[in-house]
């Protein structure tokens, strides 16, 4: 059973996400502040966590950074206010994978959790089915049967899920220049289109963890005015 922690200190929102977080399936944990929050986050046992950004104690952007400091990848979606543009910016710049601005519907965070367990499961399928279940380029292997990044010491290259999502992707239509509105329909989903900068901000963060020099990448490479390309040489 997938692990879910709910931080928040509303107990309406947290009382209404229990119910129907547990009814979809998953285990749910309520902390309602910061300092719990990071508490639990870094003990790396849930597979989704839910952060409100406005927290009392030390707040959900400061929770997120020192979370992804520990190279934990939890899948982490970040509740914001309609208008706190500035605040889903920096959340997503610090390694949040999504987020969702209040009010929301439950539901719509349950098919958000629901759509990257599918994806996470649609990699493993599919390598089965075919036997392609790893991607090499560079020193790096990419294992779609563990949905893990490795270099060539067989060492662990921490992504968080859509990292991963986003470096198969790129993978699978290497050398292709790829729009980020093409990227946000087919890692993100069609609710994302318009979102470009959320693009811009994992290829970011993928390249810092693939490319020796994130400034001048060899990889992942930006074509100006059109997107990016994936290259191996």
């Amino acid at each position: 059973m997938a692990k879910v922690l709910v931080v928040d200190d509303e107990q309406a929102i947290t009382t209404l996400l229990k119910y129907n977080l547990e009814k979809a399936g998953y285990e749910v944990k309520i902390v309602n502040n910061g300092n719990d929050a990071l508490d639990e986050g870094l003990t790396g046992k849930y597979d989704f966590i839910i952060l409100d950004l406005m927290l009392p104690g030390i707040d959900g952007i400061e929770v997120t950074k020192r979370i992804r400091q520990e190279k934990i990848t939890t899948y982490i979606l970040i509740l914001t206010a309609k208008d706190d543009e500035y605040d889903k910016i920096i959340g997503l710049e610090l390694g949040a994978d999504d987020y969702l601005t209040k009010p929301f519907s439950p539901r719509e965070i349950v098919a958000r959790l629901k759509a990257v367990k599918r994806r996470v499961e649609h990699y493993s399928d599919n390598s089965e089915k075919d036997s392609k279940n790893k991607y090499y380029f560079g020193n790096y292997m990419v294992n779609l049967d563990s949905y893990e990044l490795r270099d060539k010491n067989n060492n662990l290259i921490k992504l968080t899920p859509k990292e991963f999502e986003l470096l198969v992707y790129f993978l699978r239509k290497k050398g292709r220049v790829l729009g980020r509105e093409e990227l946000l329909n087919n890692v993100w989903g069609f609710d994302y289109i318009g979102q470009t900068k959320m693009v811009d901000m994992h290829v970011s963060h993928l390249r810092e963890k693939i490319e020796e020099n994130p400034k001048k990448p060899i990889f992942l490479k930006t074509v100006r005015g059109f997107g990016y390309r994936f290259e191996d040489e």
